[in-house]
């Protein structure tokens, strides 16, 4: 089969997206298939790259580092004359994504889109909250232009159909426990952090800014420090508010952006992954802290909320109760005996995700699309 995903964002970007759209391609490639990624141009890149079609692009000024796509619905539909694709996914919401459905809407050309961003609680977190119901508007007609939207978790596949959002499908997310791994935990790097064999390393990993809501890190931090006071926090990732925190929190270890196995080696050298983040449609981040066999502590909603359970591989905190967030990692932080018991049972949360069934799901619904079937869920993503 020839298929085409269609993207904004794309490693070297560090973000959620740019990895699972990374990963979807590399498997649809081992597969097999004929794969042609479309994306904006990046600083560095050739005239031209195989196996992609770049297009122009610009610099998102609200968010450092990475690009969204100009419009190219002409150029678009131009390509797939010639080269037509039997199915398209569309990974973005940005004039690239909607370029990208009005071509294949014009050619007769079968799409499925992936619900990755919370637009909506992003016009929240930004001070804009009176968009809320605008942004979501904006997303069903987005969404709607295809066949199918795919999302991560029922509890998303729930809210979205409340929304009135067409052909929801859950296409589970996977991680790879052989690249995240207890084993990688290295006590020279802790060392290097200032900790000892029995101080415990929070750590976050992510995006450093105001919508991951890092205050409330921050405080279950300082609590835990006034009685641990050999306590560590790390920070692996880059964002618009590493800089104030820094300046705020001169104890703090930042770590800049870590990729593949030194990212790894990052995670499972900590003692308790804080992901205090309500905006995340997923959190692909969890999945890497379980594997490493890292107790988390976070919000009950997203991949917590789908993997996590409340007291065997961490806490699951009600949304909205941020006392409740810090008295769990306080909890975590100073009972030694709790977290090695944790650390035990991470792994078996994670264990049945494996990244080729994934793939096999998400060949499946592209392969439904190209034939103009039905398509249901996956029977391996319910």
């Amino acid at each position: 089969m020839r298929y085409t995903i269609v993207s904004e964002t794309y490693p070297p970007e560090v973000n959620g997206v740019a990895l699972t759209v990374q990963g979807l391609e590399h498997g649809l490639r081992l597969r097999g298939h004929e794969l042609e990624v479309v994306r904006p141009r990046q600083q560095g890149d050739a005239d031209t790259v195989a196996r992609s079609m770049l297009v122009r692009g610009a610099s998102l000024p609200f968010y450092s580092g990475l690009r969204f796509g100009l419009p190219a619905t002409r150029r678009l539909r131009e390509h797939w004359r010639r080269r037509r694709p039997d199915a398209i996914y569309v990974a973005t919401e940005g004039p690239l994504g909607w370029s990208a459905l009005r071509a294949a809407r014009q050619l007769g050309i079968p799409a499925a889109t992936g619900f990755h961003t919370r637009f909506d609680h992003y016009m929240r977190d930004y001070g804009l909250g009176f968009l809320q119901g605008t942004a979501m508007r904006w997303m069903r007609h987005f969404h709607n232009m295809g066949n199918a939207t795919l999302v991560p978790t029922r509890e998303l596949q729930a809210l979205l159909e409340h929304e009135r959002f067409d052909s929801v499908l859950r296409l589970a997310r996977a991680v790879d426990t052989r690249m995240f791994d207890p084993m990688r935990r290295d006590d020279d790097l802790r060392a290097s952090w200032g900790a000892g064999k029995d101080d415990v390393v929070l750590i976050h990993v992510g995006r450093i800014a105001s919508e991951k809501n890092l205050g409330l890190a921050v405080g279950a931090f300082r609590e835990l420090k006034r009685q641990c006071s050999g306590a560590r926090f790390v920070w692996v990732g880059d964002g618009p508010e590493r800089e104030r925190l820094q300046q705020d929190n001169p104890d703090f270890i930042f770590c800049g952006i870590r990729r593949a196995a030194d990212l790894a080696r990052h995670f499972a050298s900590g003692d308790v992954f804080v992901f205090p983040s309500v905006s995340e449609t997923f959190g692909n981040v969890t999945l890497e802290a379980l594997a490493s066999a890292v107790p988390t502590v976070a919000f009950n909603y997203a991949a917590a909320r789908e993997h996590l359970r409340n007291g065997m591989h961490g806490a699951l905190v009600a949304m909205g109760d941020e006392q409740g967030f810090i008295n769990a990692v306080v909890e975590l932080g100073t009972h030694v005996l709790m977290r090695r018991t944790m650390r035990g049972n991470c792994r078996h949360a994670v264990r049945g995700l494996h990244p080729a069934q994934v793939i096999a799901d998400f060949d499946l619904i592209l392969h439904s699309l190209a034939r103009g079937a039905h398509v249901d869920a996956p029977a391996h993503g319910c």
